[in-house]
């Protein structure tokens, strides 16, 4: 394996807006909940992510109603069956309108390039004019502080040979992702600011350090809702990250 380049390169996702750049989790048990964060802080999060909880309770219908408010969705599903399978779920979350989908790696090849098809291709015969989604491949959770960096490597090669548009990955996986797999967009959980506390995520960063260390998309969640003052957290989040981007 070459060694991680020394600084990451420029992001996939180009020149933009901080709030292209953050996805805030929707880590809440019903629709009520996560609309009310959605109208919140929907004008400097671009992205709401929307996992197994969220949408367990509430099905596809939360899916739509984030996107008739404004907003691209991040589907954290972590998809991981039989090929089959997964292409007609992911062609379902094409048809919702979502953005990114996530595909855990340890399913292989093929598995991964079925999710990859059937997401563009749920999302093309839905609205053929519509933004283009990104199947991401899961790599190492940000949980598992003890995975090696051929792990990492293989798959993070692996979802780009299936097909995928992105990966995500922890912070300090960032160097030997962006190595191995330059074109990618690169998802990053586990995102705190300073003197934040980890709770279960055992590999974390700030947002400036994130961003220095090559993520496109920093995704947020107990840092600012279960904060003592949520709006006043995501606002430091959201000035750390313009400052760090130069940008608005």
């Amino acid at each position: 394996m070459n060694p991680p380049t020394a600084t990451a390169p420029a992001s996939v996702l180009g020149r933009v807006p901080a709030r292209d750049r953050l996805a805030l989790a929707l880590d809440v048990p019903d629709r009520d909940a996560a609309m009310a964060l959605v109208e919140r802080f929907g004008a400097d999060f671009g992205v709401m992510k929307v996992g197994l909880e969220l949408f367990l309770a509430e099905g596809p219908g939360v899916v739509r109603d984030i996107v008739s408010a404004g907003s691209r969705v991040f589907l954290d599903l972590k998809l991981h069956d039989i090929p089959n399978t997964v292409e007609h779920a992911a062609r379902c979350a094409g048809e919702l309108g979502v953005w990114l989908l996530t595909l855990h790696t340890q399913g292989g090849p093929d598995m991964l390039a079925a999710g990859a098809s059937g997401l563009s291709d749920g999302a093309a015969d839905a609205n053929p004019s519509a933004e283009v989604p990104i199947a991401l491949g899961v790599t190492v959770l940000t949980s598992d502080a003890d995975a090696p960096s051929e792990v990492l490597t293989s798959r993070a090669r692996l979802a780009e040979q299936a097909g995928c548009g992105g990966v995500v990955c922890a912070a300090p996986d960032l160097p030997v992702v962006t190595n191995t797999v330059p074109g990618m967009l690169r998802v990053v959980p586990g995102i705190r600011p300073a003197g934040a506390p980890s709770a279960d995520q055992r590999r974390v960063a700030t947002p400036a350090s994130a961003l220095a260390a090559g993520a496109d998309v920093l995704v947020i969640g107990r840092a600012v809702t279960a904060a003592p003052d949520p709006d006043a957290a995501a606002a430091a989040i959201v000035a750390e990250v313009a400052a760090a981007l130069g940008s608005p």
